[in-house]
């Protein structure tokens, strides 16, 4: 089967076009016609250039892990590296006139990021040599090896109409050789120039859209070459007499001397093994977790798809309709026969329940408008939920009635960390009334009053409330002790944080305080398990935020609490340096610990090591938490370790360990509907999160 492609980084030479098509490099006609697959790699090939004497590609890869400069013979064949200095980037550039030099753009000698320098390569392979021209992201030599080097950009199409200091420039050399002027000032993002003949042709978008356009060796008359209004002209190249350049995925070719603009139909072959079904692993695709109440299973988001499974008995149930859509946030309603999940099958976000068994169809909830959700949170009793979305509202939704009810909105940052108070009375948060402060509120939904709790010092964050509704735990960063800096004469606050206790009725005593008890205890779990349906929570807002108290542990990085019977429950991390190379996009921590504060024994002690991501069902004993793409379920109430020890896991899956059996988890996959769903989702989330009419 033949369809079309996305093409992309198109390179000209005789009557043959190299693109990259499906992270390969391709080979077509410049008239057109059905491509050919020239590399088939495991990483992504891009940026090819053809040598002057045909024989040659050389082109970018990430074959093997950091992007390199490679080359091929023109026919096809084994990708050789050239290059092993392990930066960030390296882009091809171009060739010596006499085809045995490569030339190409990295930052991997420059101290600075994205700090690109021109170097050269032999096409034999060797030591790359520094070309000493600077920053130098493009470059092109004409006849008389006169330079014109662009620099800093080389993709307006990825920041559109951008005007900052990084926007691309274009200097020229002198016609004596070794030095070099600015060529041109445009009110715009000027990239990639090409010496053809006597004239510098280049892309910029100083009139709104990415387009072609060129001026003589001194900086003026400015012709404009292309009229692509749509898209923008991407990552054009020449062979010296034309220009070949991909806009909107399609190729064109530009013939500068008769002002022709050809677009080329390009047809490529199906590539089977990619877009066949598959099975991926759960262990590698996990992005949702929550624990049923009854505290034997679990519903997760695999690779966006709904599945539950109890922790080691039985099969797990895919749920869902597949690869075209997207799940999120599942959580288990109370029956635990039901679950909610956020589904995109409308095009927008909807709520769905369904149930465990798959013995009924899922409840569709469409119609509702909540936005984007960012966390959702489960009524303790009732079918309600409550959800943050992206406009930065609370939402409580009912889903027997299917109405939606605005609680709150902040201006200045998203609302985070929904909770219920045991009796599903009040709704705690932390709200934002400017980026650098937050506090946290409650509301009471009987009447939709909101108040607040504490006063805006520097972050308050995930909030809780204890089982039996006397206390209300947050975490906040409001302790200042600063510790200097190892490398200058600095001061910094590297860990700020510590858990926190507010009193919630004025009759109520500070749980740090011990009380007298009889020798021996008496086993109340069933007690413990209906305590939130007994409760009902009073609230005396007067002189809350004078009845604040403070854990008494050391500062700390904390980031997540949770509230058992008598204990307060929070994940600690490491102060970490960044490493070299570090993104953020880097996989989540997993290296914190889990902390439980006992009230009655009146001391702290680690309960787990290595947490990444936990879950606790609120108001029961049990957690599950995620480290090294496994799942491990914990009871918070268990003993805890004695002082200065930590508490020592079983490696095998099972009830003695915790380690729940994930690798029975698989979930199907079809690519070309993930990939539909991909794009759509990005559409909508550039539509509802960055787009607005006043801005294009």
């Amino acid at each position: 089967m033949r369809e079309k492609g996305y093409y992309r980084y198109a390179a000209i030479h005789g009557d043959s076009i190299v693109f990259a098509c499906e992270d390969d490099l391709w080979h077509v006609s410049n008239k057109g016609g059905l491509a050919r697959r020239l590399t088939t790699g495991k990483g992504e090939f891009f940026l090819p250039r053809i040598s002057p004497d045909g024989s040659t590609i050389a082109f970018s890869g990430q074959e093997e892990g950091h992007q390199e400069i490679y080359s091929m013979p023109f026919d096809g064949g084994a990708p050789k590296r050239l290059t092993y200095l392990g930066g960030m980037m390296a882009f091809t550039l171009g060739w010596s006139k006499d085809s045995s030099q490569i030339f190409f753009s990295t930052e991997a000698k420059s101290p600075y990021v994205k700090e690109a320098e021109a170097f050269s390569v032999s096409a034999a392979g060797g030591e790359s040599k520094r070309l000493n021209l600077g920053h130098v992201a493009t470059l092109s030599k004409n006849a008389d090896n006169r330079l014109v080097i662009g620099r800093n950009n080389t993709d307006p199409a990825k920041w559109k109409r951008y005007r900052g200091g990084t926007a691309g420039d274009i200097w020229v050399e002198e016609k004596k050789g070794g030095t070099f002027k600015r060529l041109l000032n445009l009110d715009g993002n000027v990239v990639w120039p090409m010496w053809i003949k006597e004239r510098v042709y280049f892309l910029s978008d100083h009139e709104g859209v990415g387009n072609i356009y060129s001026v003589n060796a001194d900086g003026g008359d400015i012709k404009r070459h292309t009229n692509h209004v749509e898209y923008y002209v991407r990552y054009p190249s020449t062979d010296g007499e034309r220009i070949v350049y991909t806009a909107g995925g399609e190729i064109y070719v530009l013939h500068p001397e008769t002002g022709e603009n050809q677009k080329i139909e390009v047809r490529v072959p199906q590539a089977t093994h990619q877009i066949a079904r598959r099975f991926v692993e759960a262990k590698d695709n996990i992005e949702h977790f929550s624990v049923h109440p009854e505290g034997h299973s679990l519903a997760m988001i695999v690779r966006g798809q709904p599945v539950t499974m109890p922790f080691w008995e039985e099969a797990p149930i895919q749920h869902g309709a597949g690869s075209g859509v997207r799940n999120r946030h599942s959580e288990w309603l109370n029956d635990g026969k039901r679950f909610v999940v956020l589904s995109d099958a409308d095009g927008e976000e909807r709520l769905e329940i369904h149930y465990a068994d798959r013995l009924k169809e899922p409840e569709i909830l469409s119609g509702l408008d909540l936005g984007r959700s960012i966390e959702m949170v489960v009524h303790p009793h009732e079918d309600q939920v409550a959800i943050a979305n992206h406009r930065q509202e609370i939402l409580h939704v009912d889903l027997k009635s299917k109405k939606v009810k605005v609680l709150d909105q902040s201006k200045a940052e998203r609302i985070t960390g929904a909770s219920y108070s045991p009796d599903g009375r009040w709704l705690a948060y932390s709200w934002s009334d400017n980026p650098q402060t937050s506090i946290i509120r409650i509301c009471d939904l009987k009447n939709g009053k909101v108040r607040d709790v504490t006063s805006a010092i520097r972050m308050d964050i995930s909030p809780c409330f204890d089982p039996e509704g006397k206390y209300l735990y947050f975490l906040s960063n409001r302790d200042f002790y600063p510790i200097y800096d190892d490398m200058q004469f600095a001061l910094g606050f590297f860990k700020s944080v510590r858990p926190f206790i507010v009193t919630l009725r004025k009759d109520v005593s500070s749980p740090l305080v011990s009380k007298p008890k009889s020798f021996g205890q008496t086993d109340k779990n069933e007690e413990e398990k209906k305590v939130n349906q007994k409760v009902q929570v009073e609230i005396d807002f007067e002189g809350i935020q004078g009845r604040i108290i403070g854990l008494p542990v050391e500062e700390g990085k904390y980031r997540q609490l949770f509230a058992v019977k008598d204990r307060m429950v929070f994940t600690d991390y490491p102060v970490k340096g960044i490493r070299p190379n570090q993104t953020w996009m880097d996989e989540e921590e997993d290296n914190g610990k889990l902390i439980a504060y006992d009230f009655n024994e009146q001391r702290a002690a680690t309960v787990a090591t290595e947490v990444g991501i936990v879950s606790q069902r609120p108001f029961t004993t049990l957690a599950t938490y995620k480290t090294k793409k496994r799942l491990r379920v914990i009871d918070l109430s268990a003993p805890l370790p004695e002082e200065g020890q930590e508490p020592k896991v079983p490696a095998g899956a099972g009830r003695k360990s915790g380690w729940i059996d994930i690798e029975r988890v698989k979930v199907m996959i079809e690519p070309q509907k993930e990939w539909r769903q991909m794009f759509e989702e990005s559409w909508r989330l550039q539509g509802h999160h960055f787009w607005t009419a006043d801005m294009s």
